[in-house]
């Protein structure tokens, strides 16, 4: 079973959520936090496999959880809650440690495929990253605690970003390119160490900042 931990200050979203949760039979909501400062608390100590965390919330907001957990290692794989209108907000979140993002609106299946694809390992960022999230790249600070200029990449490792930032899973790169998957992890580990960053998720933000895709 995964575990899921809500954080929505709305409780008829926590519910519609868990209801939607509830007919998947490999997914389990085992715990609920109305704030942020509640999850802070919570989320260590019940170690969900999954958070979905709103980020406007009141006494604590989602991306000072997010920071909060993750300056202490206690970050679960963490998939945002979001509206239309959290552009600087999503991009903040990814930043300071998400997974990835939803909208409140989202579909059964939408939602339970985004848990089971983060609960595995994966991420969410590069296939539904929108044009008002990369019109917003721009705008705003780099948070990124990697070098001003980032060793350049080959030919083949920029191409395989690129086809990071379609979404593309190690395997389908290497049935793309018709290489073995752990010569493309291989291309991965390189492209995450030039860029300074630590997983796929701030690498493909990092290369849309830089321009690269």
């Amino acid at each position: 079973m995964i575990s899921v931990c809500l954080v929505d200050d709305q409780n008829l979203v926590r519910q519609g959520i868990r209801s939607l949760l509830d007919l998947a039979g490999d997914i389990r909501v085992v715990a609920e936090c109305a704030d942020g400062a509640q999850a802070v608390q919570m989320i260590p100590q019940v170690r969900p496999d999954v958070v979905l965390l709103d980020l406007r919330m009141p006494n604590m907001s989602g991306l000072e959880v997010l920071q909060a957990l993750g300056g202490r290692n206690e970050l679960p794989p963490t998939i945002i809650l979001t509206t239309f209108d959290d552009d600087q907000l999503v991009l903040s979140g990814l930043k300071a440690g998400a997974r990835g993002y939803l909208l409140k609106d989202v579909s059964l299946d939408q939602l339970v495929e985004a848990v089971r694809t983060v609960a595995a390992g994966g991420s969410l960022v590069a296939p539904m990253v929108t044009q008002r999230l990369l019109a917003g790249v721009g705008r705003i600070q780099n948070q990124f605690s990697s070098l001003e200029q980032p060793d350049p990449l080959t030919e083949r490792e920029t191409e395989i970003l690129r086809l990071l930032s379609g979404g593309y899973s190690n395997k389908e790169i290497a049935n793309s390119l018709r290489v073995a998957e752990g010569t493309v992890k291989n291309h991965v580990s390189n492209i995450l160490s030039k860029l300074g960053v630590r997983d796929r998720t701030r690498a493909v933000l990092k290369a849309l900042e830089l321009g690269i895709v």
